[in-house]
């Protein structure tokens, strides 16, 4: 049990760890070169790679959150029993996992080919997709705050 718990903590530590990193370390060190090539470009980068580490984690936590349950006595075929803190909890993650997944398979691929465009060339609605996408890995590091609080709650009852 204690090796499915660190799984499951490092699998969120990566990930949360990771958001904090890009959104508050590495995005504003780009935005402050004002879109220097090679600036943009790392970041784009760093972004790829983490979004391997991202649904790593998330089959991680995917995996070990059920035995967790399961190993506490809460049956998974009688959610009736579940605690409100762990309806809450899985309330946010699924809202997580929606926002990453519509983040990195959506919004990605098409502020890429936006991207692409020269400014002038890109329709409002394409000019509101570039904006609205910076905006959803801060929605998502907020929520992912939030499972975190509500896990502490839920490990405490």
């Amino acid at each position: 049990m204690v090796l499915l718990v660190w799984l499951h903590v490092l699998a969120a530590v990566a990930w949360i760890g990771g958001m904090i990193f890009l959104s508050l370390v590495l995005a504003p060190l780009v935005r402050s070169r004002k879109a220097l090539p090679e600036f943009m470009a790392l970041f784009r980068s760093a972004a790829r790679r983490f979004r391997f580490v991202v649904w790593g984690a998330i089959a991680v936590l995917l995996s070990t959150g059920p035995v967790l349950l399961q190993q506490r006595g809460l049956s998974l075929l009688n959610p009736v029993e579940w605690p409100q803190v762990l309806w809450m909890k899985l309330g946010l993650v699924g809202a997580l996992l929606l926002l990453t997944a519509t983040h990195d398979l959506l919004l990605g691929p098409r502020v890429r080919k936006i991207s692409a465009l020269p400014e002038g060339a890109r329709s409002s609605w394409e000019q509101t997709i570039v904006r609205t996408s910076s905006w959803v890995p801060r929605i998502a590091l907020l929520l992912a705050l939030f499972v975190l609080g509500v896990a502490a709650m839920l490990a405490r009852s």
